[in-house]
C-alpha cells in the first residue's frame, strides 16, 4: 500500500470531472421534478445519451456535436416517457423503470459496431498564466468547457426557479397542478418542456462518459450513475446548489475508490467498488430533508 502516489491536487481535479455527468444528470432530474413529475429512466437517458453522443462524436470528430446529438437523444427518449405518463396516463414509476431497460437495451443495440473505438475529447482549457498558478491552477483552471458548462447550468436552473416568472409557474405546477390549471396555464405543456429537459440533461452527462471521462464505448458504461443522480435529487431537497455540492461528494467517493484500488490498500475490490452507492445509501438516509413538491408522480387529469 503507497498513499503516496495519490496526488490531492490531481484527485480534486478528478473529483469535478467524476461530478460533471452527476451533475447535469441531477439539475435534469431536479427540474423535472419541481415540475411534479418522477421520471426514473434517467440511468437509461444517461447510457442513451453516452451512446448517441459517442457516435456523432466519432462520426463528426467533433466532441461538441457530440455533447448536442447526445442532448437531442436524451430529449427524445425523456418524451417517449412524457407522451406515455402526461397522454396515456401510465404509470410514472412504472414507466419510468421501462425507459431505464429501454434505453440500456437500445444503446446496447446501437453500439454492436463501436466497441474498442477511441471518441474525441474535448480540449482542456488551459489559460495562460492562471493554469500555472499551483494547486488552483490545476483545479480551477485546467478544465474542460463542459465543466464549466455544468457550473453556469447550476447557476443558471437556481436563477430559473427562485428569479424568473417561468420558473414560479414550474413549481406552480408541481405543487398544485390542479390549481396551476385553474389559473390557465398548460400543465401539460409545462412538464413535457421539463421532461426534454431532463433528457436533454442526462444525456449530456452520459456524452460526458463516454467523451471524456473514459473515452470509450463500453455497454453498460454509466453504471448506476443515473441512479446515484437520482438520490442526489433527495439529498439536494430539490435545490440546485445543494446538486452541486451532492455531485461532488458522489463524485468524490467515485474517484477515491479508485485511487484506494491503485494505491493497493488492503481492502477487497469489491467493497471499494461498492463504496458510492453505500455511501448514496447512507447520505440518504442520514441527511436528506426537505419537502417533496406536493403533486410529485401524482396523475394529472385534465378537465374543462
Amino acid at each position: 500500500m503507497d498513499l503516496s502516489s495519490i496526488n490531492p491536487v490531481l484527485l480534486v481535479a478528478s473529483l469535478i470531472v467524476a461530478a460533471t455527468p452527476l451533475l447535469f444528470a441531477a439539475l435534469g432530474e431536479l427540474i423535472v421534478e419541481r415540475a411534479g413529475v418522477l421520471n426514473l429512466g434517467v440511468e437509461g437517458m444517461m447510457i442513451t445519451g453516452a451512446i448517441c453522443g459517442f457516435i456523432v462524436g466519432v462520426e463528426s470528430g467533433n466532441p461538441y456535436l457530440g455533447f448536442l446529438g447526445a442532448a437531442l437523444g436524451g430529449a427524445l427518449l425523456s418524451l417517449i416517457f412524457g407522451v406515455l405518463t402526461q397522454y396515456l396516463l401510465s404509470n410514472q414509476v412504472a414507466t419510468g423503470l421501462a425507459l431505464t431497460l429501454f434505453g440500456l437495451g437500445l444503446s446496447a443495440l446501437l453500439g454492436q459496431g463501436y466497441q474498442g473505438v477511441k471518441g474525441p475529447t474535448p480540449a482542456r482549457l488551459d489559460l495562460p498564466v492562471l493554469s500555472d498558478l499551483p494547486v488552483v491552477g490545476r483545479i480551477v483552471f485546467s478544465q474542460d468547457l463542459i465543466v464549466y458548462a455544468g457550473l453556469a447550468l447550476t447557476v443558471a436552473v437556481a436563477w430559473f426557479l427562485n428569479r424568473s416568472r417561468g420558473g414560479m409557474i414550474l413549481r406552480a405546477v408541481g405543487e398544485n397542478h390542479d390549481a396551476a390549471h385553474a389559473l390557465g396555464y398548460k400543465v401539460i405543456r409545462i412538464r413535457l418542456m421539463a421532461i426534454a429537459f431532463g433528457g436533454a440533461c442526462a444525456g449530456i452527462g452520459g456524452a460526458y462518459i463516454s467523451l471524456v471521462r473514459v473515452p470509450q464505448w463500453t455497454e453498460g458504461m454509466t453504471a448506476g450513475a443515473g441512479w446515484i443522480a437520482l438520490a442526489i435529487v433527495v439529498f439536494a431537497s430539490w435545490k440546485p446548489w445543494r446538486a452541486l455540492i451532492g455531485a461532488w461528494l458522489f463524485g468524490g467517493v467515485t474517484v477515491l475508490q479508485l485511487n484506494l484500488q491503485a494505491a493497493g490498500v488492503a481492502i477487497p475490490v469489491e467493497y471499494l467498488s461498492m463504496s458510492p452507492y453505500l455511501v448514496t445509501i447512507l447520505v440518504l438516509v442520514l441527511m436528506s430533508s426537505g419537502r417533496a413538491p406536493a403533486s410529485l408522480g401524482r396523475i394529472f387529469h385534465k378537465t374543462g
